[in-house]
């Protein structure tokens, strides 16, 4: 692949890495000249191969060992588990040393690994500060950046760590940014990190895998795991991710599905570092056939054979949609992606459908009316809304049924034509 060195190429081989993807095609060239590279590409294209070969070929053309306490290549990544995961990849490809440091686990073994030096040193930015306040690493002669999925450090409010990292480096370095996303705060950082960058755009924003089947159930907040329920029933065998906004609904939300005799885990930040592990290690290994998560499985995470990705609950920025339905249809494969909308939730699923640029089709039930009262809650879907059967025809809800939300005193606008609301 690309003229690379005969070691490496044999590895990424025999990996299966054969074929570029489009990012890789276009990014790699540029890297291994020496180029700064912002690469612009949904979760799930193959950005790790497309900055891990050239930096691990970078580094063996420089040649060297690293010195103690210092790191000749850097890359920074939002979580624990995405930093596992590229460390994982590296190391299939070379036999450098490569180090991870992640916050929840103990710093003292990190201390101690980091005191020979690393060759690749794979990083959350919170850590990487702990360590060189510490004195456990130098970070003044690193010679190779790499920021992956850098919009959601930026969300995760790892802003002022970027900063100060970068200060911490000399200008000498080359730098690779990697991000599905481009928010505008983006553009401080890479006027911070990059030097006349070579520009790589493969996918729009919003554009979800293009073997994705996507639709929506309108139904009530309460009427949400019985149907999550009776879906998963149905495809016990496969492997599903289910999404929730918070950590404590996932702990609830999984206890419910375990009761119901789903082998079942649950992964969210206040998980501590090894039990996040077992839970990935159990849903990849098929011990675990049903993952409940907040968006911290989300992005970057290869996870195989992913069939199904449930939004239980829609996220309130709309670009993480894309991110979590990225978990299925990988490598070419067929998903599904299956949102449930509360009444509460209609305007976020009006946000998905504008970013993703498309009406996301109807599964049961109809778009929720909105209230004319902006100071009332919602209180159910028109035309008697809410679940209707999977798959059955839309609405055809009585008010008081199960299935549907309670009646409301409240005047309502006037309805609109059946169909999904954009």
């Amino acid at each position: 692949m690309m003229n690379l060195p005969a070691d490496l190429a044999k590895r990424v081989a025999e990996m299966g890495l054969t074929q570029p993807t489009p990012i890789q095609a276009q990014a790699i060239p540029h890297a291994l000249n020496g180029r700064d590279v912002m690469g612009l590409a949904q979760t799930g294209t193959g950005k790790t191969a497309a900055f891990g070969i050239p930096l691990i070929a970078r580094l063996m053309e420089e040649g060297g060992r690293a010195a103690p306490k210092t790191a000749r290549g850097l890359i920074l990544a939002p979580t624990r588990e995405l930093a596992g995961q590229i460390a994982q990849v590296l190391r299939a490809m070379t036999q450098m040393r490569v180090q991870i440091v992640v916050g929840g686990v103990s710093i003292n073994p990190q201390i101690q690994r980091l005191a020979k030096g690393a060759d690749i040193l794979v990083a959350t930015p919170g850590r990487l500060l702990d360590l060189v306040e510490r004195k456990a690493v130098k970070l003044e002669h690193t010679g190779f950046l790499v920021l992956d999925e850098a919009d959601q450090m930026l969300d995760l409010g790892f802003v002022h760590a970027l900063r100060k990292i970068a200060s911490l480096m000399g200008d000498d370095r080359q730098t690779m940014l990697f991000s599905a996303t481009m928010p505008k705060q983006m553009n401080e950082i890479a006027q911070s990190y990059l030097h006349e960058p070579m520009r790589i755009e493969v996918n729009p924003p919003g554009k979800a895998a293009d073997k994705v089947t996507q639709g929506v159930h309108f139904i009530a907040k309460a009427e949400k795991s019985a149907l999550l329920i009776e879906l998963l029933d149905k495809h016990r065998e496969n492997r599903a991710l289910v999404f929730t906004r918070t950590k404590h609904g996932a702990d609830r939300l999984a206890r419910a599905l375990e009761r119901k005799g789903f082998a079942v885990a649950a992964i969210h930040g206040d998980k501590r570092q090894g039990q996040r592990e077992r839970a990935l290690a159990a849903f990849k290994a098929r011990e675990v056939r049903v993952l409940v998560a907040t968006d911290v499985a989300a992005r970057g995470l290869d996870i195989p054979d992913v069939k199904f990705v449930y939004n239980y609950e829609l996220p309130n920025v709309p670009e993480a949609y894309v991110h979590r339905i990225g978990r299925t249809a990988r490598a070419g494969k067929d998903g599904s992606a299956v949102a449930f909308c509360a009444p509460e939730e209609i305007d976020h699923l009006k946000d998905i459908q504008k970013v993703m640029k498309m009406t996301i089709p109807v599964l049961s039930g109809r778009a929720w009316e909105p209230i004319a009262d902006p100071n009332a809650k919602p209180a159910g879907g028109r035309g008697g809304g809410g679940r209707g059967r999977p798959g059955g025809k839309p609405g055809g809800g009585r008010p008081g049924a199960p299935g549907t939300s309670k009646p409301s005193n409240r005047r309502r606008r006037k309805p609109k034509p059946k169909g999904p609301r954009t």
